[in-house]
């Protein structure tokens, strides 16, 4: 089980998402998150690039624009994680 956090050099919401998941690390066990700059990549960013920060849990979309916690624990919860 993975998370990747797809963000862009520069982005302000995507230092505050993965600040939030950095808190939210410390209440539930996340699995590791990748980080991956959406510029680096001509498909992501087709398909990404005016959403970031999008944060995908085993290449599943969780959430984009802000962190969604009740949706992450859900996804967590389904995979047995929480």
């Amino acid at each position: 089980m993975s998370l990747l956090l797809l963000t862009r050099e520069d982005c302000e919401l995507c230092e505050h998402m993965q600040t939030a998941l950095v808190a939210l690390a410390t209440d539930i066990a996340l699995p590791p998150i990748e980080l991956r700059d959406v510029d680096s990549d001509p498909d992501l960013q087709r398909r990404y690039g005016a959403k970031v920060p999008v944060l995908m849990l085993d290449g599943a979309l969780v959430c984009f624009g802000s962190l969604d916690v009740t949706e992450l624990r859900r996804l967590l919860d389904l995979r047995g994680r929480v």
